[in-house]
């Protein structure tokens, strides 16, 4: 019921998801300014992204991270439930799905990288991510729109989508993008509208947060 991308640009890391079911990036998205990206789907613990992204902090091995996650004791009885992905400062990203993932399910990796899926239309889909961000222009977040809307026009999940979200974190000790829409007939469509929104106004609410004295207003009171 959800297929996400996680990518690393320069310093900065940057997930978008999509998914049948509602809501579907405030319990998959995980960021970490300085450390990595996570996602943790298919019947989903929100708890295991921030575990991901606490293993990478302390040693920086996207690899050994996932391996210690789905490795704990703690996890033993539930981890086959569960598809996780994770990226970290240098190198491919990593993806792990339990034997219980449901339907077609399918992960690709790539130096920068990790997309992952399930209840797909084809294992396909998760390449479709990987190409389509490769072959993409534009700001990050303009990117990640690009892919995910090449993945469903190649076929995306078994049913419609209605929900869709992406983050971005940065220079900022917070995520410098954090845009969703929670429910909607056309949710990746209306994320797109979303980001050309927001793309222009990003960075000033990003020196209003570093250095308010010298950050553009746009006259609105109270700002936000």
């Amino acid at each position: 019921m959800t297929f996400s991308l996680v990518v690393r640009d320069g310093e900065r890391f940057g997930i978008a998801a999509s998914s049948s079911s509602p809501a579907v990036a405030a319990r998959v998205v995980h960021l970490r300014p300085g450390v990595g990206a996570a996602t943790s789907q298919n019947v989903t613990d929100p708890t295991l992204g921030p575990d991901l992204l606490d293993a990478l902090a302390e040693h920086g091995d996207p690899e050994r991270a996932l391996a210690a996650v789905t490795g704990a004791a703690r996890n033993e009885k539930t981890i086959a439930y569960r598809q996780l992905t994770v990226l970290g400062r240098s190198g491919p990203g990593f993806a792990y799905s339990g034997a219980n993932t449901l339907g077609t399910h399918a992960a690709a990796c790539a130096d920068g990288a990790v997309a992952a899926g399930n209840m797909l239309s084809g294992e396909h889909i998760p390449g479709v991510l990987l190409d389509a961000y490769a072959a993409a222009s534009g700001e990050l977040e303009e990117r990640l729109v690009a892919a995910m809307q090449a993945a469903l026009a190649a076929g995306g999940e078994e049913g419609p989508v209605y929900s869709a979200g992406l983050a971005v974190v940065a220079d900022a000790d917070w995520r410098v993008t954090d845009l969703r829409v929670d429910w909607a007939e056309d949710p990746l469509r209306r994320l797109g509208e979303l980001v050309d929104v927001w793309l222009p106004q990003r960075d000033d609410y990003v020196r209003r947060g570093l250095d308010p004295a010298s950050a553009p207003s746009y006259g609105v009171p109270g700002d936000e």
